[in-house]
């Protein structure tokens, strides 16, 4: 991983890739419009893709390089407790994030996009109380996506920062993992008013929030930069995705009920990062 380069130039590719992993989800709502079904093994492979992706960059590049950094502000076992206290941390706040949101409205539940899925397959259309809670639904999961997009904007964005070589990887990894969020939100929303481009504009709204994170870092924490908040943010964003790739991704791929597909996807994942590393 590289210095931190604050230039003009990489700060517009750091957002311009932060913007592009969060628009993502518009891709889950086209799919979710042209396709007649979801394709499991797909969905299956992907999202296990997207995990080998996180938990190999947060155990191999953003962990040692967080435990380097800190290691040169405080020598001896005080720089691990600290990059250990920074990992645990991001995977508390993401965590916290989760259970603020009720499961029945948490758009990182599997079932939750399975089941929109499955209700974009119904050829009947629904009725007016329907209409209402469908919409209902599909607010409330565009809220919901935003909230947790946020932080793994802030992620895309520090990521950027310290080097192509792993940002670029992070982002298709965030990118596919959008895809399903983007087929949840956009569903309900379409089934209960009839409108495509009203289905797609709450999509896209939804993840708006990754930039927005990435803008708020910017803003408050680029003017306070120092080697001891990179060591920070580079463990606490490895705790982030850490615990997306075991909380929300590795389950969704399994229920889709194609294990060797998931796993394969992982360990696809962790050599496409593997090799993406010796590249640069």
């Amino acid at each position: 991983m590289h210095e931190l380069n604050l230039t003009f130039e990489t700060t517009l590719i750091a957002m311009g890739l932060t913007l592009l992993a969060g628009l993502s989800t518009g891709i889950g709502s086209l799919m979710a419009f042209l396709a007649k079904a979801t394709n499991k093994k797909f969905l299956s492979g992907t999202l296990g893709l997207s995990a080998g992706v996180m938990l190999y960059v947060s155990f191999m590049e953003m962990l040692p390089e967080s435990l380097v950094q800190m290691e040169s502000i405080y020598p001896g076992k005080l720089h691990i407790i600290y990059v250990v206290l920074s990992f645990f941390g991001g995977m508390g706040l993401i965590a916290l994030i989760d259970f603020l949101i009720p499961e029945d409205e948490n758009p990182h539940e599997p079932q939750n996009v399975e089941r929109m899925a499955d209700e974009n397959r119904l050829s009947a259309m629904p009725t007016t109380n329907e209409h209402h809670r469908l919409k209902r639904t599909g607010m409330t999961l565009a809220l919901a996506i935003g909230i947790h997009n946020f932080p793994e904007g802030v992620a895309t964005f520090v990521s950027a920062l310290n080097g192509l070589d792993v940002a670029i990887p992070i982002v298709v990894a965030i990118a596919i993992h959008n895809i399903p969020e983007g087929i949840a939100v956009s569903v309900p929303i379409y089934h209960a008013t009839g409108n495509r481009k009203h289905a797609l504009v709450y999509s896209l709204l939804s993840g708006l929030a990754e930039p927005l994170g990435a803008l708020l870092a910017l803003a408050f924490l680029i003017p306070f930069w120092t080697p001891l908040l990179s060591s920070v943010l580079l463990a606490a964003v490895a705790g982030i995705m850490v615990f997306i790739s075991l909380d929300e991704l590795l389950p969704g791929a399994e229920r889709y009920g194609h294990h060797h597909y998931a796993i394969t996807g992982v360990c696809a994942g962790m050599a496409l990062m593997a090799f993406s590393l010796l590249l640069f």
